[in-house]
């Protein structure tokens, strides 16, 4: 009856947070606070009061509507609360009440909102990879040093992977291959699960997204999700991908006339950080801006389930697969 009880509170500790990470979505894309000011219908502007806040109970005593304007309330909502109550309780069955309990909540806190910003943004903020990512090194620590070690290693090791990967990408394809986030989110995978799950992660990722991917292409005409956004009188067309676009990318460690200091110290920012290829800039000199054509699919969403089934499903697909394959996957 104990173990019922906290595992029982777990659940619902997640339902809170999952309404919590429904406001992280909407602002976080948009620069807002999270704390300020507080929840409020989009339409109407209602201030929404604590019991219509309760997460699930409350979208089902309104009947998805607003109680001020009647606007519908996305069903959304409460699948995030009931998704993240649910991770929070397979994380437990994985972990138990031990100290692997506390990185694998903070990374299923990190993923949900990262995945679902990124479905309807196409964008992974740095105000998430980037805490994620030092969280992750950091809470390696009390594990010992093999493990520090390792969520390090995995950190730079997953960065450093996908930046060259999106190198190659745009060489042989002559256009951006990845998108510029992938990386930091690869690398708050690396720091949480360590450097030997990062083979994996990229495997079950690319597997899983490529026949999604191709299933959702044959049934609807689309790979990922629409670009529009509400409240857009005109949308703009997806850049056309059968042209090869000029290479915008700029070496400014190469400039010539530069001092020996500064080309050392724009060399690492240069090869680590400029975006590949740059942004193509308008008539007016601002950077375009990108839009997705019906083949493209978010990445970031693949990699967040690849990461959720290696740190949840380790020991299972360690049992039902091959050893070498295990192996590959980060499993046992």
């Amino acid at each position: 009856m104990v173990e019922g009880f906290f595992a029982a509170w777990l659940f619902v500790t997640g339902l809170v947070v999952g309404s919590f990470l429904n406001v992280v979505i909407a602002r976080v894309p948009e620069g807002l606070s999270i704390v300020r000011p507080r929840s409020r219908c989009p339409k109407c502007g209602h201030v929404i009061a604590w019991y219509e806040n309760i997460p699930v109970v409350s979208w089902l005593a309104l009947r998805a509507r607003c109680s001020g304007c009647g606007t519908p309330i996305s069903a959304r909502y409460p699948m995030v609360e009931i998704l993240t109550g649910l991770l929070y309780f397979a994380c437990l069955r994985r972990f138990g009440w031990t100290y692997e309990l506390v990185p694998a909540l903070v990374l299923v806190t990190l993923l949900v909102p990262l995945t679902f910003i990124d479905l309807d943004h196409w964008i992974l903020p740095f105000s998430l990879t980037l805490p994620g990512i030092a969280a992750g090194v950091l809470l390696a620590i009390p594990l010992g040093t093999d493990a520090l070690l390792a969520a390090a290693t995995g950190a730079v090791g997953g960065f450093l992977a996908f930046r060259l990967m999106e190198y190659v990408g745009w060489k042989v394809f002559k256009k951006e291959a990845l998108g510029a986030g992938d990386k930091y989110l690869v690398a708050m995978l690396g720091a949480f699960l360590s450097w030997r799950a990062l083979l994996g992660i990229l495997f079950l990722a690319s597997l899983q997204g490529a026949v999604v991917g191709s299933l959702m292409l044959a049934l609807t005409g689309r790979a990922g999700p629409s670009s529009e956004t509400s409240g857009d009188s005109e949308v703009p067309e997806p850049m056309d991908d059968s042209a090869d676009p000029e290479p915008t990318m700029t070496w400014d460690f190469a400039r010539s006339g530069l001092p020996l200091w500064k080309r050392v110290l724009l060399f690492p920012v240069c090869v680590l950080f400029q975006p590949i290829p740059d942004a193509p800039l308008d008539e007016e000199g601002e950077e375009e801006e990108w839009v997705p054509g019906p083949t493209n699919i978010p990445f970031g969403p693949w990699l967040a389930l690849a990461g959720l089934e290696v740190m949840l499903l380790g020991p299972w697909l360690a049992s039902v697969l091959p050893s070498n394959l295990s192996l590959l996957l980060g499993a046992g």
